[in-house]
């Protein structure tokens, strides 16, 4: 089948049409000249190089994967020449800052970039992913001399990055870890312990990898409390290799284009990166910039299924569709329209979740205002979790949906909407698992102020709507406020719900963004098929997933 294309005309209607983005950015000074002409003209030279040079890639990705030998690690035929294009085009540097190398744009410039890669090869977009989140991390808690090494080569990606978490007895309890750090003389630290599922761990893509590593000093305290962040490059500035191994790559169910490492550090010599004992703050600038980037992959590899599938029901004669005489294509069956119509809804309200938290996030980085940039900072918490979770579970779920389009031809490799749904799974998993995404939302977003901040946020939506859709966030609103009464007498309800809570936030969000669109495209046929679809199949899990919630209330967890 056809490989991705970037659909750079849906892209622009939403960014530019249905959020107006260079109208909101206006007020920050350091987006003075992203205006209209500038966001079309990038999105027009992204479509071209992705579609050129990525999209290409990844079938041969997928079917030669990443290489282990004693050690070193070969990615896939291509893969390096399509970075080092990626880089010397100026592509990891869209947002970072130009003092460092970058080229200062907003944020959803960036959002849209990544959403797009992942879609057209998720496997060599792991590579890059992690980029902005390192430099960010770097930034903001790395020493002056760290820094001045460092950042620009992350700014503009001609050094990759890892985020070293992971250890064999500590999956998701960070607090476990046990890689130790000792510190020596000269103020450096020799890390010794063993990392896993280290993406981009080892490769060939770039002379140098820096390697961002969780640790523990000696007289730290046990638990999450005790961990600090270090920095650990693959070579030195002299050019000696440091005492970290790649002892193996995993046979992974997709992703085969990404190489996911065993790490080992042997007495490896690295930095301090912020405070002793702060290493998790330092690192959650690094992973909470990694969840809205996840989040993106769930849209684009979502989008990447719905265009294998749509361009096959299209193509396909089987059986007669109701009131047809004669054979008819897949697309003229109500059974393969709704599968259709409703991916697309949740693709296109999606990029509309997904942009304006990318737009949040540089109203909260630069913004004038105080309260603008506190309201900005609640949005970005309170709906990174959310978008995480929910647009992962929809690309595993409906790319599975969109397989069904195929019949029997999308089990077979022949098609590649397969890889789509084998590569998908994955990001329910990494960057903090969807359970953990919901309770993250509920216990730790809303529970603490009884549900005051999300139902402040939900009524700056309601005066932005349609009444109908006015009802269905106070319906929210009102659920939340319940659910916040019950939890202070029951705390394991909370637990018991949160991932019905969070699908729930999800579909009341996506309700605002489908009628943005539709407030810019009342007649539009492209948008209509989609917006009916959202309305039949989408919304009424809504009143489902309060309905669960609302039962389990008034039970016995």
């Amino acid at each position: 089948m056809n490989a991705y294309r970037m659909p750079t005309e849906d892209i622009g209607f939403v960014l530019l049409d249905v959020l107006d983005a260079p109208s909101q950015l206006a007020a920050l000074p350091e987006a003075a000249d992203a205006d209209a002409a500038l966001m079309r003209q990038l999105l027009d030279e992204m479509g071209k190089f992705i579609d050129g040079e990525i999209a290409p890639l990844n079938r041969m990705g997928d079917e030669t994967g990443a290489q282990w030998k004693d050690g070193a690690v070969t990615m896939a035929p291509g893969f390096k020449d399509a970075y080092q294009a990626f880089w010397q085009a100026g592509w990891p540097a869209l947002s970072a800052a130009p003092d460092d190398g970058g080229q200062g744009l907003p944020a959803v410039l960036e959002a849209v970039l990544y959403e797009n890669l992942s879609a057209a090869n998720h496997g060599w977009t792991m590579a890059p992913g992690l980029l902005h989140g390192a430099y960010e991390c770097l930034k903001h808690h790395g020493s002056d001399e760290l820094k001045a090494r460092y950042l620009s080569k992350l700014a503009t990606g001609e050094w990759l990055a890892t985020m070293c978490l992971t250890e064999p007895h500590a999956g998701s309890d960070l607090g476990a870890a046990s890689t130790r750090a000792v510190p020596q003389a000269d103020g450096s630290v020799k890390l010794s312990g063993t990392k896993i599922f280290i993406s981009g761990g080892e490769h060939d893509l770039t002379d140098n990898i820096v390697h961002l590593v969780l640790a523990r000093l000696p007289d730290a305290p046990p638990g999450p409390k005790g961990l600090s962040l270090f920095l650990c490059p693959k070579f030195y500035e002299d050019g000696t290799r440091s005492a970290v191994f790649c002892e193996r790559i995993e046979e992974k169910m997709g992703l085969h284009g990404s190489p996911t490492c065993v790490m080992r550090f042997d007495e490896a010599r690295g930095w301090i990166v912020g405070a002793p004992d702060k290493g998790l703050a330092a690192m959650f600038v690094m992973m909470n910039a990694a969840r809205l980037h996840v989040a993106l992959q769930g849209v684009g590899l979502l989008g990447a299924a719905w265009q294998k599938a749509d361009a096959y029901a299209h193509d396909r004669r089987q059986m007669r569709a109701p009131g047809a005489r004669e054979t008819s294509l897949l697309i003229e069956h109500p059974a393969m329209q709704r599968i259709l119509d409703t991916q697309r809804a949740w693709i296109d309200g999606g990029r509309v979740l997904a942009y304006q938290t990318a737009i949040e996030l540089d109203m909260a980085r630069h913004h004038p205002d105080a309260q603008r940039r506190a309201d900005a900072e609640r949005w970005c918490a309170l709906t990174t979790p959310v978008l995480k979770s929910a647009f992962t579970h929809q690309a595993f779920h409906g790319g599975s949906d969109c397989l069904q389009v195929f019949g029997g031809h999308g089990y077979v490799r022949e098609w590649g909407i397969e890889q789509h749904v084998r590569d998908a799974r994955v990001a329910m998993i990494y960057e903090g698992t969807n359970e953990i995404q919901a309770i993250d939302l509920l216990v730790r977003k809303v529970l603490p102020d009884g549900g005051a901040a999300l139902c402040a946020l939900l009524d700056q939506l309601q005066a932005d709507t349609d009444e109908a859709t006015a009802a269905a966030l106070q319906q929210l609103q009102d659920a939340t406020r319940a659910l916040a009464a019950r939890c202070t007498q029951d705390a394991a309800l909370a637990y018991h719900v949160a991932d019905d809570y969070l699908r729930a936030v999800a579909v009341a969000l996506l309700a605002w963004a489908w009628a943005r669109i539709a407030r810019c495209a009342p007649a539009a046929a492209r948008w209509q098929a989609p917006a009916r679809a959202f309305g039949r199949w989408v919304l009424p899990e809504l009143a489902m997933r309060l309905q669960i919630v609302q039962a389990m209330e008034t039970t016995d967890a």
